[in-house]
Protein backbone atom coordinates (compact mmCIF):
# COMPACT_ATOMS: atom_id res chain seq x y z
CA UNK A 1 0.00 0.00 0.00
CA UNK A 2 1.48 3.31 -1.13
CA UNK A 3 0.84 6.83 0.17
CA UNK A 4 -0.19 9.69 -2.12
CA UNK A 5 1.83 12.91 -2.26
CA UNK A 6 0.82 16.22 -3.83
CA UNK A 7 3.79 18.09 -5.30
CA UNK A 8 4.74 21.32 -6.99
CA UNK A 9 7.96 21.86 -8.91
CA UNK A 10 9.74 23.26 -11.92
CA UNK A 11 10.82 21.32 -14.98
CA UNK A 12 14.00 21.78 -17.02
CA UNK A 13 12.44 24.64 -19.02
CA UNK A 14 11.59 26.59 -15.86
CA UNK A 15 7.85 25.97 -16.06
CA UNK A 16 5.81 25.27 -12.95
CA UNK A 17 4.37 21.79 -12.71
CA UNK A 18 2.14 20.09 -10.15
CA UNK A 19 0.64 16.70 -9.64
CA UNK A 20 0.04 13.70 -7.37
CA UNK A 21 2.21 10.58 -7.16
CA UNK A 22 2.31 7.40 -5.08
CA UNK A 23 5.36 6.39 -3.05
CA UNK A 24 6.30 4.39 0.03
CA UNK A 25 7.71 7.49 1.75
CA UNK A 26 8.35 11.20 1.23
CA UNK A 27 12.02 10.46 0.54
CA UNK A 28 11.09 8.03 -2.22
CA UNK A 29 8.67 10.58 -3.69
CA UNK A 30 11.45 13.21 -3.81
CA UNK A 31 13.76 10.68 -5.43
CA UNK A 32 11.19 9.92 -8.15
CA UNK A 33 10.69 13.62 -8.90
CA UNK A 34 14.43 14.29 -9.07
CA UNK A 35 14.87 11.36 -11.46
CA UNK A 36 12.19 12.91 -13.67
CA UNK A 37 14.16 16.16 -13.78
CA UNK A 38 11.94 18.30 -11.53
CA UNK A 39 13.10 20.87 -8.98
CA UNK A 40 10.85 20.31 -5.98
CA UNK A 41 9.14 23.38 -4.53
CA UNK A 42 6.70 21.63 -2.18
CA UNK A 43 5.70 18.08 -1.30
CA UNK A 44 2.80 17.15 1.00
CA UNK A 45 1.15 13.87 1.80
CA UNK A 46 -2.52 13.94 0.82
CA UNK A 47 -5.09 13.47 3.59
CA UNK A 48 -7.12 10.28 3.66
CA UNK A 49 -10.67 10.56 2.38
CA UNK A 50 -13.22 10.82 5.17
CA UNK A 51 -15.27 7.71 5.84
CA UNK A 52 -18.49 7.19 7.75
CA UNK A 53 -17.05 7.87 11.21
CA UNK A 54 -15.30 4.50 11.45
CA UNK A 55 -11.67 4.03 10.51
CA UNK A 56 -9.84 0.74 10.51
CA UNK A 57 -6.09 0.93 10.95
CA UNK A 58 -4.14 -2.16 9.97
CA UNK A 59 -1.41 -3.32 12.31
CA UNK A 60 1.56 -5.55 11.68
CA UNK A 61 1.12 -8.85 13.60
CA UNK A 62 3.48 -9.40 16.52
CA UNK A 63 4.72 -12.63 14.91
CA UNK A 64 5.87 -10.68 11.83
CA UNK A 65 7.66 -8.14 14.05
CA UNK A 66 9.45 -10.92 15.96
CA UNK A 67 10.54 -12.58 12.70
CA UNK A 68 11.85 -9.26 11.37
CA UNK A 69 13.86 -8.58 14.53
CA UNK A 70 15.41 -12.06 14.50
CA UNK A 71 16.29 -11.80 10.82
CA UNK A 72 17.84 -8.38 11.34
CA UNK A 73 19.88 -9.67 14.30
CA UNK A 74 21.19 -12.56 12.17
CA UNK A 75 22.14 -10.32 9.24
CA UNK A 76 23.77 -7.68 11.45
CA UNK A 77 25.76 -10.41 13.21
CA UNK A 78 26.91 -11.58 9.76
CA UNK A 79 28.37 -8.09 9.14
CA UNK A 80 25.89 -7.27 6.35
CA UNK A 81 25.37 -3.50 5.97
CA UNK A 82 22.22 -2.26 7.68
CA UNK A 83 20.53 -0.79 4.61
CA UNK A 84 21.18 -4.00 2.65
CA UNK A 85 19.81 -6.10 5.51
CA UNK A 86 16.63 -4.03 5.57
CA UNK A 87 16.28 -4.40 1.79
CA UNK A 88 16.67 -8.19 1.99
CA UNK A 89 14.13 -8.56 4.81
CA UNK A 90 11.61 -6.25 3.11
CA UNK A 91 11.87 -8.25 -0.12
CA UNK A 92 11.27 -11.55 1.71
CA UNK A 93 8.50 -10.30 4.04
CA UNK A 94 5.09 -11.92 3.48
CA UNK A 95 3.36 -9.01 5.22
CA UNK A 96 2.80 -6.18 2.72
CA UNK A 97 2.39 -3.51 5.40
CA UNK A 98 5.64 -4.49 7.12
CA UNK A 99 7.46 -4.52 3.76
CA UNK A 100 6.23 -0.99 3.09
CA UNK A 101 7.33 0.20 6.53
CA UNK A 102 10.76 -1.40 6.15
CA UNK A 103 11.18 0.32 2.78
CA UNK A 104 10.48 3.66 4.49
CA UNK A 105 12.93 2.79 7.31
CA UNK A 106 15.61 1.92 4.75
CA UNK A 107 15.08 5.24 2.95
CA UNK A 108 15.61 7.12 6.21
CA UNK A 109 18.75 5.10 6.95
CA UNK A 110 20.10 6.00 3.51
CA UNK A 111 19.39 9.67 4.31
CA UNK A 112 21.71 9.41 7.32
CA UNK A 113 19.36 8.61 10.18
CA UNK A 114 20.32 5.99 12.75
CA UNK A 115 18.19 2.86 12.89
CA UNK A 116 16.30 3.84 16.04
CA UNK A 117 15.55 7.27 14.53
CA UNK A 118 14.35 5.64 11.31
CA UNK A 119 12.03 3.31 13.24
CA UNK A 120 10.17 6.34 14.61
CA UNK A 121 8.41 6.57 11.23
CA UNK A 122 6.30 3.53 12.28
CA UNK A 123 5.60 4.01 16.02
CA UNK A 124 2.67 1.53 16.07
CA UNK A 125 4.87 -1.31 14.83
CA UNK A 126 8.06 -0.31 16.66
CA UNK A 127 7.16 1.04 20.08
CA UNK A 128 9.24 3.10 22.47
CA UNK A 129 10.75 0.02 24.11
CA UNK A 130 11.89 -1.34 20.74
CA UNK A 131 13.42 1.98 19.67
CA UNK A 132 15.17 2.49 23.01
CA UNK A 133 16.72 -0.98 22.95
CA UNK A 134 17.89 -0.44 19.38
CA UNK A 135 19.43 2.89 20.40
CA UNK A 136 21.20 1.18 23.30
CA UNK A 137 22.50 -1.51 20.96
CA UNK A 138 23.79 1.07 18.48
CA UNK A 139 25.45 3.02 21.28
CA UNK A 140 27.21 0.01 22.81
CA UNK A 141 28.03 -1.72 19.51
CA UNK A 142 25.97 -4.80 20.51
CA UNK A 143 23.01 -4.31 18.20
CA UNK A 144 22.73 -8.01 17.28
CA UNK A 145 22.66 -9.10 20.96
CA UNK A 146 20.09 -6.46 21.86
CA UNK A 147 17.89 -7.44 18.91
CA UNK A 148 17.93 -11.08 20.01
CA UNK A 149 16.86 -10.06 23.53
CA UNK A 150 14.15 -7.84 22.08
CA UNK A 151 12.86 -10.70 19.91
CA UNK A 152 12.81 -13.04 22.94
CA UNK A 153 10.93 -10.43 24.97
CA UNK A 154 8.34 -9.78 22.25
CA UNK A 155 7.85 -13.51 21.71
CA UNK A 156 7.38 -14.17 25.43
CA UNK A 157 4.82 -11.38 25.71
CA UNK A 158 2.95 -12.74 22.70
CA UNK A 159 3.04 -16.29 24.11
CA UNK A 160 1.65 -15.12 27.46
CA UNK A 161 -1.07 -13.11 25.68
CA UNK A 162 -2.00 -16.11 23.53
CA UNK A 163 -2.23 -18.42 26.54
CA UNK A 164 -4.55 -16.02 28.35
CA UNK A 165 -6.68 -15.58 25.22
CA UNK A 166 -6.96 -19.33 24.64
CA UNK A 167 -7.90 -19.87 28.27
CA UNK A 168 -10.75 -17.35 27.99
CA UNK A 169 -12.18 -18.52 24.65
CA UNK A 170 -14.03 -21.57 26.01
CA UNK A 171 -15.87 -19.91 28.96
CA UNK A 172 -16.82 -16.90 26.82
CA UNK A 173 -18.14 -19.12 24.02
CA UNK A 174 -19.99 -21.29 26.54
CA UNK A 175 -21.62 -18.23 28.12
CA UNK A 176 -22.74 -16.82 24.76
CA UNK A 177 -24.15 -20.13 23.54
CA UNK A 178 -26.00 -20.78 26.82
CA UNK A 179 -27.45 -17.26 26.88
CA UNK A 180 -28.56 -17.64 23.26
CA UNK A 181 -30.23 -20.99 23.89
CA UNK A 182 -32.09 -19.68 26.95
CA UNK A 183 -33.16 -16.57 25.03
CA UNK A 184 -34.57 -18.69 22.17
CA UNK A 185 -36.38 -20.95 24.65
CA UNK A 186 -38.00 -18.01 26.41
CA UNK A 187 -38.87 -16.01 23.28
CA UNK A 188 -39.90 -18.77 20.85
CA UNK A 189 -40.35 -22.24 22.33
CA UNK A 190 -42.01 -21.53 25.68
CA UNK A 191 -44.85 -19.32 24.30
CA UNK A 192 -45.89 -22.01 21.78
CA UNK A 193 -45.93 -24.76 24.40
CA UNK A 194 -47.67 -22.85 27.20
CA UNK A 195 -50.26 -21.21 24.94
CA UNK A 196 -52.42 -24.31 25.19
CA UNK A 197 -52.53 -24.10 28.99
CA UNK A 198 -53.62 -20.46 28.90
CA UNK A 199 -56.59 -21.22 26.61
CA UNK A 200 -57.79 -23.93 29.00
CA UNK A 201 -58.12 -21.31 31.76
CA UNK A 202 -56.71 -23.77 34.23
CA UNK A 203 -54.91 -22.52 37.34
CA UNK A 204 -51.20 -22.76 36.58
CA UNK A 205 -48.41 -23.53 39.06
CA UNK A 206 -46.35 -20.63 40.34
CA UNK A 207 -43.26 -21.75 38.40
CA UNK A 208 -45.24 -21.83 35.14
CA UNK A 209 -46.71 -18.38 35.76
CA UNK A 210 -43.22 -17.06 36.45
CA UNK A 211 -41.93 -18.67 33.27
CA UNK A 212 -44.77 -17.10 31.26
CA UNK A 213 -43.93 -13.69 32.72
CA UNK A 214 -40.26 -14.10 31.78
CA UNK A 215 -41.22 -15.26 28.30
CA UNK A 216 -43.54 -12.28 27.81
CA UNK A 217 -40.80 -9.90 28.97
CA UNK A 218 -38.31 -11.51 26.56
CA UNK A 219 -40.74 -11.10 23.67
CA UNK A 220 -41.78 -7.54 24.46
CA UNK A 221 -38.59 -6.04 25.84
CA UNK A 222 -35.78 -8.33 24.62
CA UNK A 223 -34.64 -6.08 21.79
CA UNK A 224 -35.01 -3.01 23.99
CA UNK A 225 -32.83 -4.67 26.61
CA UNK A 226 -30.11 -5.47 24.05
CA UNK A 227 -30.29 -1.91 22.75
CA UNK A 228 -29.99 -0.57 26.29
CA UNK A 229 -26.85 -2.66 26.81
CA UNK A 230 -25.34 -1.30 23.57
CA UNK A 231 -26.14 2.29 24.57
CA UNK A 232 -24.70 1.75 28.05
CA UNK A 233 -21.50 0.32 26.54
CA UNK A 234 -21.19 3.30 24.19
CA UNK A 235 -21.76 5.78 27.03
CA UNK A 236 -19.21 3.95 29.15
CA UNK A 237 -16.58 4.25 26.39
CA UNK A 238 -17.32 7.97 26.10
CA UNK A 239 -17.02 8.30 29.89
CA UNK A 240 -13.64 6.57 29.80
CA UNK A 241 -12.28 9.14 27.32
CA UNK A 242 -12.01 11.56 30.23
CA UNK A 243 -8.52 10.98 31.76
CA UNK A 244 -9.81 11.35 35.33
CA UNK A 245 -12.58 8.81 34.76
CA UNK A 246 -10.13 6.41 33.12
CA UNK A 247 -7.82 6.74 36.12
CA UNK A 248 -10.72 6.01 38.53
CA UNK A 249 -11.74 2.93 36.53
CA UNK A 250 -8.18 1.56 36.37
CA UNK A 251 -7.71 2.23 40.09
CA UNK A 252 -10.82 0.17 40.78
CA UNK A 253 -9.51 -2.68 38.63
CA UNK A 254 -6.30 -2.75 40.67
CA UNK A 255 -7.82 -2.40 44.13
CA UNK A 256 -11.05 -4.37 44.18
CA UNK A 257 -11.83 -8.08 43.71
CA UNK A 258 -12.33 -10.25 41.80
CA UNK A 259 -9.97 -8.78 39.19
CA UNK A 260 -7.69 -6.81 41.54
CA UNK A 261 -5.07 -9.41 42.39
CA UNK A 262 -4.97 -10.77 38.84
CA UNK A 263 -4.46 -7.26 37.38
CA UNK A 264 -1.69 -6.50 39.89
CA UNK A 265 0.18 -9.71 39.06
CA UNK A 266 -0.15 -9.13 35.30
CA UNK A 267 1.12 -5.54 35.43
CA UNK A 268 3.91 -6.32 37.89
CA UNK A 269 5.25 -9.17 35.72
CA UNK A 270 5.05 -7.10 32.52
CA UNK A 271 6.80 -4.11 34.14
CA UNK A 272 9.59 -6.15 35.69
CA UNK A 273 10.33 -8.16 32.54
CA UNK A 274 10.62 -4.94 30.51
CA UNK A 275 12.83 -3.37 33.17
CA UNK A 276 15.05 -6.47 33.15
CA UNK A 277 15.50 -6.37 29.36
CA UNK A 278 16.42 -2.68 29.52
CA UNK A 279 18.92 -3.29 32.33
CA UNK A 280 20.60 -6.09 30.39
CA UNK A 281 20.85 -3.71 27.42
CA UNK A 282 22.80 -1.18 29.52
CA UNK A 283 19.99 1.38 29.69
CA UNK A 284 20.33 3.58 32.85
CA UNK A 285 17.96 2.54 35.63
CA UNK A 286 15.90 5.75 35.78
CA UNK A 287 15.45 5.83 32.02
CA UNK A 288 14.60 2.13 32.07
CA UNK A 289 11.93 2.68 34.75
CA UNK A 290 10.39 5.48 32.72
CA UNK A 291 10.20 3.30 29.60
CA UNK A 292 9.06 0.15 31.44
CA UNK A 293 6.03 1.87 32.93
CA UNK A 294 4.74 2.79 29.47
CA UNK A 295 4.19 -0.88 28.53
CA UNK A 296 1.31 -1.11 31.03
CA UNK A 297 -2.09 0.01 29.79
CA UNK A 298 -3.36 0.67 33.33
CA UNK A 299 -3.10 4.41 34.09
CA UNK A 300 -3.16 3.90 37.86
CA UNK A 301 -0.22 1.50 37.63
CA UNK A 302 1.64 4.00 35.43
CA UNK A 303 1.12 6.70 38.05
CA UNK A 304 2.46 4.45 40.82
CA UNK A 305 5.48 3.49 38.71
CA UNK A 306 6.20 7.15 37.99
CA UNK A 307 6.17 7.87 41.72
CA UNK A 308 8.52 4.91 42.29
CA UNK A 309 10.95 6.26 39.68
CA UNK A 310 10.92 9.65 41.37
CA UNK A 311 11.76 8.03 44.73
CA UNK A 312 14.68 6.17 43.12
CA UNK A 313 15.86 9.49 41.67
CA UNK A 314 15.89 10.88 45.20
CA UNK A 315 18.06 7.99 46.43
CA UNK A 316 15.63 5.33 47.60
CA UNK A 317 16.54 1.69 46.73
CA UNK A 318 14.59 0.14 43.87
CA UNK A 319 13.14 -2.67 46.00
CA UNK A 320 11.78 -0.25 48.60
CA UNK A 321 10.28 2.11 46.03
CA UNK A 322 8.49 -0.81 44.32
CA UNK A 323 7.33 -2.19 47.65
CA UNK A 324 5.57 1.10 48.44
CA UNK A 325 3.44 0.77 45.30
CA UNK A 326 1.68 -2.25 46.89
CA UNK A 327 1.63 -3.92 43.45
CA UNK A 328 4.47 -6.41 43.83
CA UNK A 329 4.22 -9.59 45.95
CA UNK A 330 6.57 -10.00 48.89
CA UNK A 331 8.58 -12.75 47.14
CA UNK A 332 9.29 -10.52 44.18
CA UNK A 333 10.37 -7.61 46.41
CA UNK A 334 12.65 -9.95 48.38
CA UNK A 335 14.37 -11.19 45.21
CA UNK A 336 14.87 -7.62 43.92
CA UNK A 337 16.32 -6.60 47.28
CA UNK A 338 18.67 -9.61 47.23
CA UNK A 339 19.78 -8.65 43.73
CA UNK A 340 20.61 -5.12 44.83
CA UNK A 341 22.69 -6.41 47.75
CA UNK A 342 24.53 -9.08 45.75
CA UNK A 343 25.09 -7.01 42.60
CA UNK A 344 23.06 -9.47 40.49
CA UNK A 345 19.95 -7.35 40.11
CA UNK A 346 19.32 -8.27 36.45
CA UNK A 347 19.39 -12.05 36.88
CA UNK A 348 17.30 -12.03 40.06
CA UNK A 349 14.74 -9.69 38.50
CA UNK A 350 14.42 -12.13 35.61
CA UNK A 351 13.86 -15.03 38.03
CA UNK A 352 11.27 -12.98 39.89
CA UNK A 353 9.52 -12.19 36.61
CA UNK A 354 9.42 -15.84 35.52
CA UNK A 355 8.07 -16.84 38.94
CA UNK A 356 5.40 -14.16 38.75
CA UNK A 357 4.32 -15.16 35.24
CA UNK A 358 3.96 -18.78 36.36
CA UNK A 359 1.81 -17.57 39.26
CA UNK A 360 -0.30 -15.58 36.80
CA UNK A 361 -0.88 -18.62 34.57
CA UNK A 362 -1.66 -20.78 37.61
CA UNK A 363 -4.15 -18.22 38.97
CA UNK A 364 -5.83 -17.87 35.56
CA UNK A 365 -6.13 -21.64 35.17
CA UNK A 366 -7.55 -21.95 38.70
CA UNK A 367 -10.12 -19.18 38.17
CA UNK A 368 -11.32 -20.77 34.93
CA UNK A 369 -11.39 -24.23 36.50
CA UNK A 370 -13.76 -22.86 39.16
CA UNK A 371 -15.80 -20.70 36.78
CA UNK A 372 -16.57 -23.33 34.13
CA UNK A 373 -18.42 -25.86 36.35
CA UNK A 374 -20.29 -23.03 38.10
CA UNK A 375 -21.44 -21.74 34.71
CA UNK A 376 -22.50 -25.22 33.54
CA UNK A 377 -24.46 -25.82 36.76
CA UNK A 378 -26.15 -22.41 36.52
CA UNK A 379 -27.22 -22.91 32.92
CA UNK A 380 -28.37 -26.48 33.60
CA UNK A 381 -30.47 -25.21 36.52
CA UNK A 382 -32.16 -22.61 34.32
CA UNK A 383 -32.96 -25.19 31.64
CA UNK A 384 -34.25 -27.58 34.33
CA UNK A 385 -36.52 -24.83 35.68
CA UNK A 386 -37.95 -24.25 32.18
CA UNK A 387 -38.59 -27.96 31.61
CA UNK A 388 -40.25 -28.47 35.01
CA UNK A 389 -42.40 -25.36 34.54
CA UNK A 390 -43.73 -26.84 31.29
CA UNK A 391 -44.17 -30.37 32.64
CA UNK A 392 -46.08 -29.40 35.80
CA UNK A 393 -49.26 -28.21 34.01
CA UNK A 394 -49.12 -31.27 31.73
CA UNK A 395 -49.05 -33.55 34.79
CA UNK A 396 -51.92 -31.58 36.35
CA UNK A 397 -53.96 -31.98 33.17
CA UNK A 398 -53.33 -35.74 33.14
CA UNK A 399 -54.51 -35.99 36.75
CA UNK A 400 -57.71 -34.09 35.92
CA UNK A 401 -58.45 -36.36 32.95
CA UNK A 402 -57.83 -39.43 35.09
Amino acid sequence: MMDSYRWQGMDGAGKRRRGVLSAASAAQARKQLREQGYIILSLQQTAAKPGFGLRYTRRVPATAIVLFIRQLATLVNAAIPLEQALKIIAAQSENALLAKQLAAVRERVLEGYTLHEALQASPKSFDKLCRTLVAAGEKTGRLDEVLEKLADHTEQQQTLRNKLTQALIYPIALTLVAAGVIGILLAVVVPQVTEQFVHMKQALPLSTRLLLALSHAAQQYGLWFLGLIAVAAALFRIWLKNPNNLLRFHRGLVRYPPAGKWVRILNAARYLRTLTILQHSHVPLLEAMEIARTVNANEHVNTLMQEAAEKVRQGMPLSRSLEQTALFPAMMIYMISSGEQSGELGSLMMRATEYQEKQLQHRTTLMLAIFEPILVIAMASIVLFIVLSILQPILQLNNLVS
